[in-house]
């Protein structure tokens, strides 16, 4: 792939959600560029669900067979590399890799995830997105009734364990410190049977990533099988940042309901932009962005 080239658009980010964008704007003859430098936030899923006619594929397998069908549309060009840096340049905008290579557009899209901030836990890393889950649409059936703790604290764990305790009713919230619950909301939980443990986590013992026994530091041990929990993050990319687009109090970019950002000519969506962390709307923002991006250039050029 040369760079010496201004494309329509620039995606930054190869994964479903910027593959959905590419189609929609390959269809829509717009010269496309996708930046990716492979490695998703789910590598490490064994399995997606919740996507209509992808239920129970791999991540992998949806994203390669999704790219050779982007793939299919001339106008939509690939590179392999890693965007570190972004600037406004004349009508449009300038990405530059990792390698030193530049590349220029009219629009740019960000479909660059976020990074997720693991904590001080032994074994949790090896365990996320296997059998330490975010998400009971996305996994919730595969470990229904099973044996299910939840890492969390305060208000947000009192609405996580009442989603959580529709999927299991063998569920223990752990706050990993003192807990932050009002007496309210300890009462509501133990008038479901859902007990609260107050001690701090030290690691996890596992066999491929799937938990088994969970230690505590004051030397006790839990058996456990499933775990859900929301892990802390920041932004994948630090681009939009550098260009300028806000970001709201959680975190993530802040867009409209096109996916435009605060700043004209630049769009995101997926998981930088959302908390709904899952492979169909992602697909689904990123479509959209797509529709967007094609009709902002129209109505520029008509």
């Amino acid at each position: 792939m040369t760079n010496n080239r201004t494309f329509d658009t620039i995606i930054v980010g190869g994964s479903y959600s910027g593959l959905s964008a590419a189609m929609t704007l390959g269809r829509s003859l717009r010269q496309v560029l996708v930046i990716d430098s492979g490695v998703p936030c789910n590598y490490q899923t064994p399995h997606s669900h919740n996507f209509i006619t992808h239920d129970g594929h791999t991540p992998r397998e949806i994203a390669e067979a999704a790219k050779k069908q982007v793939e299919a549309y001339d106008t939509v060009h690939f590179h392999s590399g890693l965007a570190v840096n972004g600037k406004k340049a004349n009508d449009g905008f300038e990405i530059t890799t990792e390698a030193g290579e530049v590349f220029t557009s009219r629009k740019q899209l960000f479909a660059t995830g976020i990074r997720d901030i693991m904590p001080d836990i032994r074994g949790f890393s090896d365990c996320w997105g296997i059998s330490v889950l975010h998400c009971p649409y996305c996994h919730g059936y595969e470990v229904r009734n099973k044996k299910t703790g939840l890492i969390l604290n305060g208000d947000m764990a009192l609405e996580f364990a009442k989603m959580i305790n529709h999927w299991t009713k063998d569920l223990t919230l752990f706050t990993n410190a003192p807990s932050t619950l009002t007496s309210e909301q300890t009462n509501l939980l133990k008038r479901h049977n859902i007990q609260i443990n107050e001690k701090e986590i030290e690691a996890f013992s596992h066999k491929n990533g799937y938990v088994q026994t969970m230690h505590f530091k004051d030397g006790s041990e839990c058996p456990m099988t499933t775990l859900y929990t929301r892990a802390d993050f920041i932004q994948h990319c630090p681009i939009p940042e550098q260009l300028d687009c806000t970001l709201n109090d959680k975190g993530l970019i802040e867009v409209d309901m096109l996916q435009k950002t605060s700043v004209d000519g630049i769009y995101a969506s997926g998981d930088n932009s959302s908390f709904g962390r899952a492979v169909s709307l992602s697909v689904a923002s990123r479509a959209m962005a797509g529709m967007a991006l094609n009709k902002e250039m129209i109505e520029e050029d008509f």
